[in-house]
């Protein structure tokens, strides 16, 4: 097949996934273009430079749109071709770097949960505190700053329901929760104002009674990281590089995706309703870890194609 003929296959994939491809379908059918010129069967680096000197100069930001759309077609072509090369990340200068997430093993979360259970402090809040944080925002998905907002009177244990006032942007949302996880808070809760002597109207406290800050959660889990090899250790506290806490609300986003896609759920209608309980304003922003996490991008691709085209 042709690169023009891939191309029409590969855009008709996105399509049926739900993407709007508006400016990624100008940039490839541009760039085949070239390449049909240029004689081309494969995609590679040296053949995305040479294309990318003919245009005219532009923002960092138009300059990363074209290596995106070129690398993610070059992907998909190279998952059933070895042929084509993908063009590396930060070929080109950009100022718009989004980090690729580190996706969490099952192992690893226990691990997690169970070691900053352990935290040391005078009554055992610190560890009870940061075990009961991290959990949930494995398991919700939250972001860090929504979870350490979170009062007592969000949780209505009656209708298992989570409201979360203080989202991204001031949008508020209503989170369905697992009756094991509405336990498990309930539990923390009537525990953690045992050890405090009084009832406390944040959810998340440290040692003081008063609300955990994002600072001391970061400094915990980093911590934590640390003393199980995610990380390696620092002297001084310092935090180090490795896996971050908002991976956690990450891993809980392809999780779930991995999971409806092999069980057969209709990806357009479950990203709807996963971009509305993740709290994204946009759907893309949902849509990203499609491109982010490769195993994903393999299954939406499969799914898309009947299967066809993704066994490496």
């Amino acid at each position: 097949m042709s690169l023009l003929s891939h191309l029409d296959r590969y855009l008709s994939v996105r399509r049926s996934l739900g993407y709007d491809l508006g400016t990624s379908e100008r940039i490839l059918r541009r760039f085949v273009r070239f390449a049909d010129r240029e004689h081309a069967v494969c995609i590679d680096t040296a053949l995305f430079l040479r294309w990318h000197a003919t245009l005219p100069d532009a923002s960092t930001g138009t300059r990363a749109a074209r290596l995106s759309a070129v690398r993610l077609f070059a992907q998909w072509l190279s998952s059933f071709d070895s042929a084509h090369e993908v063009p590396p990340r930060g070929l080109l200068p950009s100022g718009i770097k989004r980090p690729r997430p580190h996706i969490y093993t099952d192992a690893e979360i226990r691990l997690i949960v169970g070691t900053a259970r352990e935290l040391p402090s005078v009554y055992g809040l610190r560890g009870l505190t940061c075990s009961t944080l991290f959990g949930l925002i494995a398991v919700a998905g939250l972001r860090i700053s929504e979870a350490l907002a979170l009062d007592c009177d969000d949780l209505d244990p009656g209708h298992g329901v989570l409201q979360v006032r203080k989202g991204k942007l001031g949008k508020e949302r209503m989170l369905p929760l697992d009756p094991s996880v509405v336990k498990k808070l309930i539990d923390y809760r009537d525990e953690r104002d045992r050890l405090i002597g009084r009832p406390a109207k944040p959810l998340f406290v440290n040692e003081k009674g008063t609300r955990l800050t994002d600072c001391g959660a970061r400094y915990n889990f980093a911590r934590t990281c640390q003393q199980i090899g995610l990380r390696t250790h620092q002297p001084y506290g310092k935090h180090g590089r490795g896996p971050r806490i908002h991976d956690l609300r990450h891993t809980f986003a392809v999780r779930t995706m991995i999971d409806w896609y092999r069980a057969g759920k209709v990806p357009t209608r479950e990203m709807i309703r996963l971009t509305t309980y993740l709290g994204h304003r946009d759907p893309s922003n949902t849509y990203w870890y499609l491109e982010a996490v490769p195993e994903l991008l393999e299954l939406a691709m499969a799914r898309a194609t009947g299967g066809e085209g993704v066994s490496r």
